[in-house]
């Protein structure tokens, strides 16, 4: 672990050079990515500088501790046990710092709500659930766009599609694909039941130009126009485009922005990352293709997450979790319920990488 810090720490200072050096300087582009992985790797160059210098003093400790006078032994010993101590807890910590990251955590993204199973009820759930979305984005700093929305015939949307820019967004809300539940007395319900309904969430990081290895030479891009309800430019402009990756056959299509250039820049960030599942494994492909396979039917009975309004209580059924602070969590307050998924995802890859 040692070794694997010192590395770190190295390539830390070699970033700091080059932060000095008037060519990056100047060069914004480049510039911005030095200083950007230095700040990465700054919380961890820090740490190994701390876990060294303990590392020093529990060696010190330990040659003392073999001092022929009783009470010089007895401090040392006393001593030694503190430091033991306190690297078994900055061990566990490293270990979690040390968790290789998924490359596309630091990406913005784009994220679909639609309306499931329960008529008006799963459209007024997803406009809520898009509200607390917006909140917790607001509360981090994040920019939110807007590519498609339809409204509801009752309120809320039945479908809507947002762009959402910042710093580690994918890495918060990656957890959010699936199918949302709620169970509450909808404003639509006259006799006072509780009712459950649902809306599925789609998370997809979105891709640069630059990132897409794809040799343009090897895709078709077609235009057509958009069907469906979606506003003015439905039916009027060739605004919807369809991408077609010749070597494997893969498709993929968008028409839910308002502008070609914006269903261009959905449609690849869909095609990569099917060319990719393609690439990791034909079973994860099929499965990615297929957009259920993200988020289900839209089914009361496939679920994530479950909002049970009587009881002011969120349940997330992939860790467990049951929080009484519906009201908090729907309001923006989502950090309990992803910090949870993430050191459950943590969990998994410590396990991973020691081989249980």
């Amino acid at each position: 672990m040692i070794d694997q810090l010192a590395a770190i720490y190295i390539r830390f200072k070699n970033l700091e050079e080059q932060l000095g050096n008037p060519e990056i300087i100047t060069d914004t582009n480049r510039f911005t990515k030095v200083n950007k992985e230095y700040g990465k790797l700054k919380p961890i160059a820090d740490t190994y500088l701390v876990y060294k210098d303990l590392l020093d003093n529990i060696e010190m400790s330990e040659e003392m501790r073999k001092d022929p006078d009783p009470e010089m032994r007895e401090m040392a010993q006393m001593e030694y046990d503190d430091l033991r101590e306190k690297k078994e807890t900055m061990d566990e910590d490293i270990k979690v710092m040390l968790i290789p990251k998924d490359p596309e955590d630091e990406r913005d993204i784009i994220m679909e709500i639609r309306s499931g199973a329960g008529g008006d009820e799963a459209a007024i759930f997803a406009g809520d659930l898009f509200d607390m979305y917006k909140r917790y984005c607001e509360g981090r700093g994040w920019k939110i766009e807007m590519v498609d929305e339809n409204e509801g015939t009752s309120g809320g949307y039945s479908k809507l599609v947002f762009e959402v820019q910042g710093d580690d967004v994918y890495s918060s809300l990656k957890f959010e694909s699936g199918v949302h539940r709620v169970q509450r007395v909808p404003r639509t319900e006259s006799q006072g039941r509780v009712h459950t309904s649902a809306a599925t969430v789609a998370v997809l990081a979105k891709m640069e130009e630059e990132d897409i290895n794809i040799n343009k030479s090897e895709i078709k891009i077609d235009t057509f126009r958009a069907s469906g309800a979606g506003g003015q430019h439905v039916n009027k402009t060739e605004s919807a485009i369809r991408i077609t990756h010749l070597p494997t056959g893969i498709v993929s299509e968008s028409q839910d922005g308002r502008s070609q250039h914006k269903n261009k820049e959905i449609a690849m960030a869909q095609l990569y990352r099917r060319i990719k599942d393609a690439a990791d494994s034909a079973a994860a492909a099929e499965q990615s293709a297929n957009r259920k396979s993200l988020v289900g039917s839209g089914d009361r009975s496939e679920k994530i997450r479950t909002y049970n309004y009587p009881q002011n209580r969120v349940t997330d059924h992939r860790i467990n979790l049951t929080l009484h602070s519906l009201d908090k969590i729907v309001a923006g307050g989502l950090d309990p319920v992803i910090e949870g998924l993430q050191v459950a995802e943590n969990a998994t890859k410590l396990q991973e990488g020691a081989g249980v």
